[in-house]
């Protein structure tokens, strides 16, 4: 009896030790199944390119406005908010920034999991914060209005808009999101100089202004809604992943994003001001904004296609640094000539920084389901910069009444980010030198 029971108990361990590899290799395949039943990316065709230029009206409407924000902050310095300083009035567009980046944390997850239905609503909610704009009169509505409203409606709009351009694009993907973000840079363009005109060249005033802005950007929202669609079927994982901070790469492509929002953002805040310091007119220093972001163009799709051949975290970290070295050179632009040669190159550097941030977080999941919720995490987590970069560079304006200080602090942050940058590219697999 003991013997026939040890022999049927070793012969059930058999069987138990032969099953183990049989399941491992079913659940290898089943996973094998499911990643390939995703489907490749088609990087390019008809959809893909509407969704790209869906994402593209996206970021032109919201983020070309939020690239306004000098224009803002110098008419504001003049009219409604002139008893408040430069520094209380960033506050504004950094409240802004900061929740459009940290609504990325929900944005980005809500798209993953439920598909692009998340922009429509979004879309509702920036008109609606634009149409409050038009009608504040205090700090404190502009505050909520321009400053929370849009800011969240904006991170609802951006996150999701580019996580479905990767959606469609592998190979092409950082040229694609550059060219999905280069909207942002006609926008940037466009806007300042059409507030620029209506705030100080009619009698329109700052109501009608914001609001015909509105008004505008209504059909091209509209167009997006019907565009953008999530090409993935949704995850059905936690809504956010502790476990991506494990892994080096990520966290410090978030320690980077975080130096490089703290010291990238000052030309935009602040070159309308600088240039009128040094003498020139208000209305031709706010073009100074368009010339940024007409180079931004230039800027966020050139570097995209490199960066699909060599890397997108080395051009990256090489946009971070040459940004922080131009900023760093701001107070010697002196002349109106001089600004305008700056604008040209600081929208070039600066703009390689804008497209290849989500290029970059999309590459440290591994699965692309789960971009979306990357993206949002990584710009989440990096946002609590942009909420006090401006005011920081406010509050030295203010104490030393001049901006080398200003550009010493900006640059040198954008310095050490794109070091972060180069570091987190080594510890990839890949290494340092991989094109990916």
């Amino acid at each position: 009896m003991s013997l026939s029971s040890g022999g049927t108990q070793h012969t059930v361990e058999g069987r138990g030790d032969e099953e183990k590899p049989q399941a491992d290799a079913n659940a290898q395949a089943g996973q094998e199944t499911s990643s390939t039943s995703l489907g490749a990316a088609p990087d390019g065709g008809l959809r893909a390119w509407l969704v790209t230029t869906g994402a593209a009206f996206i970021t032109f409407a919201a983020l070309g406005y939020a690239n306004s924000f000098g224009v803002f902050q110098e008419y504001y310095m003049a009219h409604q908010l002139a008893n408040k300083s430069a520094d209380q009035i960033a506050w504004i567009g950094s409240l802004s920034s900061f929740i459009q980046f940290g609504a990325g944390t929900i944005g980005g997850p809500l798209f993953d999991r439920f598909g692009a239905w998340i922009v429509r609503p979004a879309v509702v909610l920036y008109v609606f914060g634009i149409m409050m704009t038009s009608l504040c009169h205090e700090y404190w509505q502009f505050m909520l209005a321009q400053g929370v409203l849009l800011g969240l409606a904006t991170g609802l709009l951006m996150v999701p808009s580019i996580v479905a351009v990767s959606q469609y694009f592998d190979k092409k993907r950082a040229a694609a999101l550059g060219l999905a973000i280069s909207g942002s840079s006609i926008g940037g363009v466009v806007l300042p100089i059409a507030f620029s005109k209506m705030l100080n060249s009619s009698s329109l005033g700052f109501g009608w202004t914001v609001r015909i802005m509105g008004f505008v950007m209504m059909p091209l929202l509209a167009f997006s809604c019907l565009t953008i669609k999530s090409r993935l079927p949704p995850t059905t994982s936690t809504f956010f992943i502790p476990a991506a901070f494990r892994k080096a790469n990520f966290s410090l492509l978030v320690v980077a994003m975080f130096f490089l929002f703290l010291g990238m953002f000052t030309p935009l805040f602040f070159i309308p001001t600088y240039a009128v310091t040094r003498g020139m007119h208000a209305t031709l220093a706010s073009y100074l904004l368009a010339i940024i972001n007409a180079a931004s163009t230039f800027g966020r799709v050139v570097p995209g296609v490199l960066a699909d051949k060599f890397g997108r975290l080395n051009i990256l970290g090489l946009g971070a640094i040459s940004t922080g070295v131009v900023i760093l050179c701001m107070n010697k632009a002196e002349s109106t000539a001089a600004l305008v040669v700056y604008s040209i190159v600081f929208g070039f550097t600066s703009g390689t920084i804008i497209s290849g941030v989500s290029a970059a977080f999309s590459v440290c999941p591994e699965d692309p389901r789960e971009i979306g919720t990357y993206v949002g995490m990584g710009m989440g987590a990096s946002s609590v910069a942009v909420l006090i970069g401006p005011p920081i560079n406010g509050a030295l304006v203010h104490r030393y009444g001049g901006f080398s200080q200003l550009s010493i602090f900006s640059g040198v942050m954008c310095l050490t980010g794109g070091l972060v940058a180069f570091a987190s590219k080594a510890t990839t697999p890949e290494g340092i030198l991989a094109r990916r």
